[in-house]
């Protein structure tokens, strides 16, 4: 199956200040230069948050961890759960369609699927509400036919059932998840015949069903607060266990080397003659009188890439309209960015808003229409 980026996008992406501290959290999991690591959860994330996986949240990550845009494509596009096209605002189902499932009444779910939302998969109903797909086993055989509806599965469902449970959905309920026809988890239809003592004690639905329910967050998107952020790794002062306090991981001991190989090395090293590297031309930075200027307001522009261009040295608009294409291949190297400035014309928007004029994307910024974290 082909899957590519869908034909409209957002103008931008950014975390909300929660998930964006979630995020950073995550990367310290990893050693320094490892932190490509954390891309899947990162990618998670943004879907969690938005729904679905637009360009400038591939992007958005990529630029949190150094990589470049098209290996975190790569990613984004080789994992079926990324979905990368908008989902139903309220829900997107997954109705399993695996032998179990499909023996038991697959095909019913699929119709009123295909009834209610839309006749085809990742399509969005009319009122842009629900979305739906076919995936291949999610694991709850014995409680075929079922669905994973956001987080929760929706189990023993019927064709009925399940209708009147999207209808639920688009009234602003969550139905509880977890078998829809009585039974408590995935015990005989009939009854328990053996540990029959369980049964006394238990809590009103089995433990996931029990969790979902006390949560309810079953198809709420995720902003970060619904939990406490748990960095255990992390300690109170603010150090990666087996880390330096500057955030380097440590450096093992060098391993001592025979004399004779020391011997042959110190005498490659003398005879070792290296190319000089070419110079790069250092991006102009003109002087700026009234302090930094909000980079943001240039399209292509964000939080992230608007530290690398202060990190840089470029604070101004007037800055960015003085460069030449050697500036432009130079600052496309520092900001790991090929083509970027080009393509988004950062120039052209900076020489405007240098003058004091506005562009269509900073009058958004300006009336708030582009969030920023």
């Amino acid at each position: 199956m082909l899957r590519r980026l869908y034909h409209e996008q957002p103008e931008s992406f950014a975390f909300t200040e929660a998930n964006q501290t979630w995020a950073e959290a995550q990367i310290t999991k990893y050693p320094e230069g490892r932190q490509a690591s954390a891309v899947i959860p990162l990618l998670w994330r943004a879907q969690e948050q938005e729904g679905w996986l637009s360009k400038p949240a591939i992007e958005a990550v990529a630029d949190m961890l150094d990589m470049a845009y098209i290996r975190v494509l790569e990613v984004a596009s080789f994992y079926f759960m990324f979905q990368l096209q908008p989902v139903g605002s309220v829900a997107h189902i997954q109705i399993c369609g695996t032998t179990s499932c499909m023996i038991c009444g697959a095909e019913d779910l699929i119709a009123v699927c295909k009834e209610k939302i839309a006749n085809k998969p990742h399509q969005l109903s009319a009122d842009g509400k629900f979305s739906w797909e076919e995936v291949e086993c999610l694991g709850a055989c014995t409680n075929a036919p079922m669905a994973q509806i956001g987080k929760d599965y929706y189990e023993d469902l019927t064709a009925d059932g399940f209708a009147k449970m999207l209808d639920e959905m688009a009234a602003g309920k969550v139905p509880t998840p977890g078998p829809q026809n009585g039974r408590y988890a995935s015990e005989p239809l009939s009854g328990l015949t053996s540990l029959t003592e369980y049964d006394s004690g238990k809590t009103q639905y089995n433990a996931s069903a029990q969790l979902a329910t006390d949560i309810g967050d079953t198809i709420k998107r995720i902003d970060g607060t619904e939990v406490p952020i748990l960095t255990p790794w992390v300690g109170k002062d603010g150090v990666v266990a087996g880390r330096a306090a500057e955030g380097q991981p440590p450096k093992p001991a060098p391993t001592p080397k025979p004399a004779v190989k020391q011997a042959e090395e110190a005498k490659k090293a003398e005879t070792k003659t290296e190319k000089p590297k070419a110079k790069k031309p250092a991006a102009k930075k003109a002087p700026v009188e009234s302090g930094a200027d909000d980079l943001k307001k240039l399209k292509g522009v964000g939080p992230a890439l608007e530290k690398k261009l202060h990190d840089n040295g470029v604070t101004s608009f007037a800055q960015i309209a003085a460069w030449n294409a050697e500036d432009i291949a130079d600052m496309d190297d520092k900001l790991s960015f090929k083509g970027r400035i080009e393509r988004d014309g950062w120039v052209d928007q900076a020489k405007l808003l240098a003058a004091g004029e506005e562009t269509e994307f900073s009058k958004k910024v300006a009336k708030g229409d582009v969030y920023e974290d």
